[in-house]
């Protein structure tokens, strides 16, 4: 009887070095550049709302009550609009912010202020480069109140961004560019301000956490 051989036996150290190679390098992405923290120089005016996450605007929204103004096919969404708007102002702006895996992903206080309230909702798990998405996704909802207006940001899970997590909590002081959360890769994050406030920013402009200036409150 002749010897059998096992053709895969060679090939076997081979890939278990490659499959530990790209554990390595996920290790080194993950450590130095999803975890990294670089300092920020935040603005001192205490009249302006800073952006709470890196990343792309993707959409400003004028709300008006129960009155959104939807481009056509967003209709259906105007209910679960109005659920997240409705404990912050009877009228104001949505700012919804995409970050990319490469971005920075800790979140950042857009006010001094106190945490009125976190409420975290389970939903969804799609690709967050779309308001749209960020309507049905996991998420989590942080109200903060400062001494001169009430807005809520909106921490949302996306395809690759299974967790959500807020440092905040309910009673806790915040300052103005400090860190209170953080969301896994792709991710999204949106505001919402009540109107009398200007907004700075544009769709499609590029934003940095406890840096750009996204809206300044009217005196």
């Amino acid at each position: 009887m002749g010897i059998i051989h096992n053709k895969l036996g060679p090939k076997m150290p081979f890939v278990s070095f490659i499959l530990l190679g790209f554990v390595a390098l996920l290790l080194v992405f993950w450590k130095f550049v999803f975890l990294r923290n670089p300092p920020r120089v935040t603005p001192q005016d205490p009249d302006v709302i800073i952006s709470p996450a890196d990343g792309k605007v993707i959409e400003i929204l004028e709300f008006n009550g129960t009155e959104v103004k939807l481009y056509k096919g967003q209709k259906r969404f105007l209910g679960l609009i109005n659920t997240l708007t409705q404990d912050v102002a009877h009228g104001g702006y949505i700012v919804s912010i995409f970050m990319s895996p490469l971005d920075v992903h800790h979140n950042r206080a857009p006010i001094n202020g106190t945490i009125k309230s976190v409420v975290h909702t389970n939903g969804k798990f799609l690709p967050v480069n779309t308001f749209e998405a960020g309507l049905v996704n996991e998420k989590s909802e942080i109200v903060i109140v400062g001494d001169k207006i009430k807005l809520k940001m909106i921490q949302i899970a996306g395809f690759l961004a299974t967790r959500v997590v807020t440092h905040a909590k309910p009673g806790d002081s915040v300052d103005r560019g400090q860190v209170i959360g953080l969301i896994n890769l792709g991710s999204q994050v949106t505001l919402i301000v009540p109107k009398n406030v200007k907004i700075s920013v544009a769709k499609g402009d590029r934003v940095v956490a406890g840096e750009t200036i996204l809206a300044k409150i009217n005196s």
